[in-house]
């Protein structure tokens, strides 16, 4: 009598704990250690249930733990197929953004090079075939942000550069954004140390605002990730970018170390994150895996994000996986957006 209760408390326990991870938001832990990491990476944690599963099948042919085998096979199951359809909600398709491109629209690209791995060739190449307007370039320093801008200017697309870098010890520590000067004229408003309210905690972001007023406020996004040790600046990060979007006229992108799960509770007026949304889960992606590049996109976790605000419709939107091998852990992604008003 006593294994079988104890058999049926591990199958309670263990569904609630299923539930949790599965839904982290619902239980207000989506920003705590353990669910953060998981419900990061819901492709994988699909995959695990899915073993999972299997293991305790193989375990239900004997005939006295067939109950207990075949409730937690259920549980897993219901784990695993959970996460798969929250992924395919928010999408794993996209559409090219080079295609729907005009002369109206706002095409943004943006990659996190790990500290400058592809060199400004592949960067610039990537750029122009995707007539980017905006680049953002977290983990590059100025030099090499200037490198890119004079090759695109050659290659017919000038850009102006703008960096916040903390230090030089780490190119991590800078952050570089390109912008036409078909937007307009910017100037950069965060501020040259860590830490709000003028900057994220710990890796830079780059405020832009037109110098006109008229073109929309470009924020190039570089979170800290949420390991252990980081975690109150993580959360403090992502607070501090949501400040960055409360006005009308807004876009975002870069590495944010955070998915639309971990944004929960921070989106005001229908947004995601302040009053931006996602644009890959508008555009069809958000379920695509920016991070890591050695995991399949299912696999992996869609932390590098282009959100805006509502006067922005979302054209098309792509995750590139055609530049894994160039040596950056994350994989670019581009976005073309078009005015609504």
């Amino acid at each position: 009598m006593l294994p079988r209760i104890l058999g049926w408390l591990v199958v309670i326990v263990s569904a609630i704990i299923g539930l949790i991870l599965l839904w982290p938001q619902g239980f207000g832990l989506q920003n705590q250690w353990i669910a953060t990491h998981i419900v990061a990476l819901r492709g994988s944690a699909a995959l695990v249930g899915i073993v999972a599963a299997g293991l305790f099948a193989l375990l239900a042919i004997p005939r006295r733990p067939r109950r207990f085998a075949l409730a937690m096979v259920l549980m897993l199951a219901i784990f695993a197929a959970g996460n798969v359809a929250v992924l395919a909600a928010r999408g794993l398709g996209g559409s090219d953004a080079a295609a729907a491109a005009s002369s109206d629209t706002v095409t943004v690209l943006s990659w996190n090079t790990l500290g400058e791995v592809p060199d400004a060739s592949t960067i610039t190449e990537l750029a122009l075939a995707e007539g980017a307007d905006v680049v953002v370039l977290p983990e590059t320093t100025e030099p090499l942000g200037e490198e890119v801008a004079v090759a695109m200017r050659e290659g017919g697309r000038p850009m102006w550069v703008h960096t916040r870098a903390f230090d030089e010890i780490a190119k991590a520590r800078s952050t570089t954004i390109l912008i036409s000067p078909e937007l307009g004229d910017y100037e950069v408003v965060s501020a040259e140390v860590p830490g709000p309210p003028g900057n994220t905690n710990t890796l830079p972001s780059v405020v832009a605002d037109p110098v006109s007023g008229d073109g929309p406020r470009i924020v190039a996004v570089h979170a800290v990730a949420p390991i252990r040790w980081e975690l109150r600046n993580w959360r403090s990060d992502l607070d501090w970018l949501a400040e960055q979007c409360q006005g009308e006229n807004v876009i975002m992108a870069g590495d944010f170390n955070a998915t639309v799960d971990h944004f929960s509770g921070r989106g005001v007026d229908g947004g995601d994150l302040g009053r931006c949304a996602d644009a890959a889960v508008q555009g069809g992606a958000g379920g695509v895996g920016t991070w890591p590049t050695d995991l399949p996109e299912i696999l992996g976790s869609p932390i590098d994000h282009v959100l805006a605000t509502p006067g922005w419709h979302v054209d098309a939107f792509r995750v590139i996986g055609e530049v894994d091998g160039s040596g950056s852990d994350h994989r670019p992604i581009v976005a073309t957006l078009s005015r609504t008003d």
